[in-house]
């Protein structure tokens, strides 16, 4: 009970009703995937947003709480929503209402809302990952968990091929995303490479969070990240190989998800992988045409 009411006075801001708040939750958390959002059909952008606030909600939990008693009370919160979901009795919270709504119209698998639930919860417990096959494990869970609720709001979950890219560029997906953030997270003296990466090359934790990209091996780490990266984008890629390497119609605006971890990517290595050179925390100006551009020709 007490999980609930504090969810629901920190989404009292909602007063223009669930989609309206999702919308612009996403709008102003999630800048990229707002403008992917625009080449969704019309009738479906509102799933997409309430699905993508969902994703943001539990992502952004470890650093919106002040201590992990708050962030368990908040991921109980969801797990007794998706209860309530099947009851028909939906919480009076913007984004659980926006996506029971969503999950009833096009009949979202439960058991994938309840995998990133699942996966985010142990993140608040276990928040760094010591190898790369747990953090991928954990990209799975989340990242491309949500590609996969995507794929069954087009109706589009039933193809193998697209399933197994969806895994990969969630994956990459992940890793791009931890990669920026790391200056963030330094700040913060938590070290979001994996051990057995930063092992590898001999960085110290310590000097990451003194001397940033100044530190020992920090490049090379992020070097080897990034290069995993980009050859689970590869990979994703060559699921499309009969079809001359273009995503058919109705899934395109699920892997356009690529197209701002590969802009970063091809940013980084501009850069020579120092991730703490200031203008890769900039937004880059070329990320809308190149939406748009793997939109028009079906790549990413």
């Amino acid at each position: 009970m007490l999980a609930r009411q504090l969810c629901l006075r920190q989404a009292q801001s909602g007063t223009n009703g669930p989609r309206s708040y999702c919308r612009d939750f996403v709008q102003k958390r999630d800048y990229e995937a707002y403008l992917v959002s625009q080449v969704y059909p019309r009738d479906h952008r509102d799933a997409f947003y309430a699905l993508r606030a969902f994703y943001i909600e539990l992502s952004t939990m470890q650093e919106s709480v002040s201590n992990s008693i708050i962030g368990n009370m908040r991921m109980q919160f969801w797990k007794d929503a998706l209860k309530d979901f099947s009851d028909g009795r939906p919480p009076k919270h913007p984004i659980a209402l926006a996506l029971y709504e969503a999950s009833g119209r096009f009949n979202l698998p439960m058991y994938h809302l309840k995998r990133m639930i699942e996966a985010r919860d142990a993140e608040l417990q276990t928040p760094t990952h010591l190898t790369l096959d747990s953090l991928t494990a954990h990209a799975e869970s989340t990242s491309s968990t949500f590609l996969y609720l995507l794929l069954s709001m087009l109706n589009q979950s039933s193809s193998h091929d697209f399933s197994h890219a969806a895994s990969h560029v969630g994956v990459a997906h992940t890793i791009a995303t931890l990669l920026r953030a790391l200056p963030y997270h330094a700040s913060k003296r938590h070290m979001v490479i994996p051990a057995e990466v930063t092992a590898r090359h001999g960085v110290s934790q310590e000097e990451v969070f003194r001397q940033g990209g100044n530190a020992k091996g920090i490049d090379d780490a992020a070097y080897e990240f990034a290069t995993l990266a980009n050859d689970h984008l590869i990979t994703a890629r060559e699921m499309f190989k009969d079809t001359a390497g273009k995503v058919p119609g109705p899934v395109k605006p699920v892997f356009l998800n690529a197209v701002p971890a590969a802009v970063y990517l091809e940013r980084l290595e501009k850069a020579n992988f120092n991730v703490f050179l200031p203008s890769l925390q900039q937004r880059s100006w070329r990320l809308p045409w190149r939406i748009w551009l793997g939109y028009y020709q079906g790549r990413f």
